[in-house]
């Protein structure tokens, strides 16, 4: 075990999952896998217990869901990384996730090759949401009116290369991929990722790509 291991809490109805996503993350020496929680409620409680790093939200649950505990979670000061365990990847369920707050999701058929990459990447800060499932999930959008005014005045109090670099966080590209397209060093993005999120008051890459979707600077 590393001295300052990746604390993660799993939260599913389902024992099965927790116990199949328990078994795999376990055997990573990085990653601490502690007690895990089967309703939303059990969850706000088990992260003030463990103070986990990342924490594997299942959407639907009895009791309190998945996205009501996100949004108690994402409301605390020093929360931490909230990734959604779903099974279908482009739903309103995972959408309306996002919009609480959570870094990004994984399906719970993900490889159990990938799983540890992803929860590693999770506690870096870096959202966990591919390309291909950028593109899926901002196509199942239904923003109303309302958001899309709100997203659009944001982003008119960008900079031109602000609005640039968050065109690309709406593709769902990665720091270093907007760096190559816009001849920046990744530094630099991530400098200018930290600004956006102030100035458009985003919770994560994740709900500024969405802001970028809706103000009609993606596809």
């Amino acid at each position: 075990m590393s001295p300052d291991p990746i604390r993660v809490l799993i939260v599913d109805d389902e024992p099965m999952v927790c116990a199949h996503l328990r078994t795999i993350l376990g055997s990573a020496d990085d990653i601490e896998v502690v007690e895990p929680a089967h309703d939303g409620e059990a969850a706000l409680r088990a992260v003030e217990r463990h103070r986990p790093h990342v924490v594997l939200m299942d959407l639907r649950m009895p009791g309190m869901d998945g996205i009501t505990a996100t949004e108690r979670l994402t409301a605390r000061p020093a929360h931490p990384v909230i990734v959604v365990l779903t099974t279908f990847d482009a739903d309103e369920f995972v959408l309306r996730a996002l919009r609480a707050g959570a870094a990004g999701f994984l399906v719970k058929s993900t490889p159990p090759e990938d799983l540890i990459g992803l929860v590693r990447v999770a506690r870096d800060g870096h959202t966990v949401l591919s390309p291909e499932a950028t593109r899926r999930l901002l196509a199942a959008s239904s923003a109303g009116e309302r958001d899309r005014e709100r997203a659009r005045r944001l982003v008119a109090g960008l900079t031109e290369r602000e609005a640039e670099v968050l065109a690309c966080l709406g593709e769902g590209l990665s720091n270093a991929q907007i760096g190559r397209r816009l001849s920046l060093t990744e530094a630099t993005v991530k400098s200018y990722v930290s600004r956006m999120l102030v100035k458009l008051g985003c919770e994560n890459r994740t709900q500024a790509g969405l802001a970028a979707h809706n103000a009609g600077l993606v596809g």
